[in-house]
């Protein structure tokens, strides 16, 4: 695949996540929440793409099939109840794979398996590899300074004072460790652990100056 042919993608999709926004009627539950927007969907999606790229690539799996899966993964987020956006972004990949391009059906199987299985719940090598790093990408881009940011926006959206954000980083904490807990590749070990580091040096940092609050 070449970098062309990806970046029409990635253009593809973000549209279509602005459209699903656009045709809401009375506005729809995701634009209740800012962070649920088309840009943060759009951005959350690029991240995933880049950290499953960067797994699929130390593991040996099929990039091209990991990164495509990757950047369609959430297309239908915006317009679809959560249990079934997995299988409504399959449904749009394959429409895009089979009217953009030849691309061979085996490809196109095993993107869309990989779509399809990107919510599952169990162990994670019961799954393709590049499934396996699909997931797991997602799952670490809640860890590190992206999921702590989306915590303090959801802070200040909710009205929570500032002492409240030394609990909403520790959530990002929980969820960090309970993402470690879940990914098996050693290269998302790997990652997990740098980013998990980076937020535990910022909750203390925090909690240090919260304290000076109260001298």
């Amino acid at each position: 695949m070449t970098d062309a042919e990806f970046e029409e993608m990635k253009g593809f999709v973000f549209e279509y996540l602005a459209a699903s926004v656009e045709k809401e009627d009375e506005g729809g539950r995701m634009r209740w929440y800012p962070w649920h927007s088309a840009e943060y969907r759009h951005n959350h999606i690029l991240n995933v793409v880049e950290l499953a790229t960067e797994i699929a690539d130390g593991e040996g799996a099929d990039v091209d099939v990991t990164r495509v899966a990757a950047l369609f993964h959430d297309v239908a987020k915006l317009e679809t109840d959560q249990e079934l956006h997995a299988e409504a972004g399959a449904r749009v990949a394959r429409e895009y794979l089979e009217s953009h391009g030849e691309y061979p059906e085996s490809f196109i199987q095993q993107v869309c398996r990989s779509i399809e299985h990107h919510s599952y719940q169990g162990d994670l090598t019961d799954l393709a590899l590049e499934t396996q790093c699909l997931i797991e990408a997602d799952l670490l881009d809640k860890v590190g300074a992206n999921g702590t940011a989306l915590m303090l926006l959801r802070m200040g959206y909710e009205a929570r004072t500032h002492m409240d954000s030394e609990e909403m980083v520790e959530r990002v904490l929980e969820r960090g460790y309970d993402a470690a807990s879940r990914v098996q590749s050693e290269t998302a070990e790997s990652i997990a652990h740098q980013r998990l580091k980076r937020v535990k040096w910022f909750s203390e940092w925090l909690e240090d100056e919260i304290a000076a609050l109260g001298e």
